[in-house]
């Protein structure tokens, strides 16, 4: 079945949903029970990346949470935050905090530092970057390809969180919105970029990542506190080293297409084609849970075609 018929497919697929939560409920009417929020006391320990005396933060389900004990801790502001590393100082892209946080892991903050305004002129189709954020509304530099436009701009790093382009203030946007905002920037005309680097302490900032691939950024193996946007913090264990490679493609394959990485939302797509049948089924899941990305269709089916080397194996 062709991919254009999925529009049609995801009113019955809701339908369908709703049939299903309406089995789903107990002769007393109640909901299949969530995940179980954690039983013991939970504390991670924290400092700022650029020095700090190490604080103790608990009681927190969703970044957001995080950061603002991590900023009551240190009595700064919460927005100062731009992001946290694990068990490092140093501003390693791949060792970002996202949803899950180890029982052991070390958090370090980083903290605005220098601000720096960047004027350039856009010479290729594209500039080499790939965009992340901080789940707060910080959009921030994940990596620079080699060779490209903007690696050869010294003062723009691996880390920077981007302010503004062309005077706009892109504060509160998704990476993907940026990364599009990047993209759509005019051929031959001249750019500025906004850029706030995170504050440097002892560690040389490096320029860019070490060229570790995206199966290196999920660790397996052991239990982990969940955080989530609605709801309480769950305990989990870590994805099998199988389903962590085909993330990892599936957040390659963001980059490719979309200029962005996230493991979460690579996540949630794993998640949400593991028990479909064929491409079309996938294609009405993810319309109806991640609708307003509005994935090309051939992104749709070199994700799809992951998933399933991933179940057959």
């Amino acid at each position: 079945m062709p991919l254009g018929l999925r529009r049609k497919m995801k009113a019955k697929s809701k339908e369908a949903a709703q049939l299903v939560k309406v089995e789903q409920r107990g002769a007393g009417g109640d909901s299949l029970p969530d995940p179980k929020p954690p039983t013991r006391k939970l504390v991670f320990y924290t400092q700022l990346a650029h020095g700090s005396p190490t604080g103790r933060v608990e009681d927190f389900t969703s970044i957001r949470e995080l950061y603002a004990k991590i900023a009551g801790v240190f009595e700064i502001s919460e927005s100062e935050i731009l992001y946290c590393t694990l068990n490092t100082p140093k501003v390693d892209m791949e060792r970002l905090l996202g949803s899950h946080v180890g029982l052991e892991d070390f958090i370090f903050a980083h903290v605005k530092g220098i601000q720096k305004e960047v004027n350039e002129y856009k010479s290729e189709d594209s500039l080499g970057l790939t965009i992340t954020d901080n789940g707060t509304g910080y959009a921030f530099i994940k990596r620079i390809k080699d060779g490209s436009l903007i690696d050869s701009v010294k003062t723009i790093c691996v880390g920077d969180h981007i302010e503004s382009v062309n005077g706009e203030s892109i504060i509160g946007w998704r990476h993907y919105d940026v990364a599009k905002k990047l993209k759509e920037l005019k051929k031959d005309e001249p750019f500025t970029l906004k850029l706030v680097e995170p504050k440097k302490g002892f560690e040389v900032k490096p320029r860019s990542n070490a060229g570790k691939s995206s199966t290196e950024k999920i660790r397996t193996g052991r239990e982990t506190l969940r955080l989530r946007a609605k709801g309480p913090a769950t305990m989990e264990d870590m994805p099998s080293e199988t389903k962590t490679k085909a993330i990892g493609k599936i957040d390659d394959l963001l980059e490719l297409y979309m200029g962005i990485q996230d493991i979460e939302l690579a996540t949630t797509m794993f998640e949400a084609g593991k028990d479909k049948g064929n491409p079309d089924e996938f294609a009405v899941a993810l319309d109806e849970t991640l609708g307003d990305f509005a994935f090309p269709d051939e992104f749709v089916f070199d994700v799809w075609g992951v998933i399933g080397d991933a179940k057959r194996k």
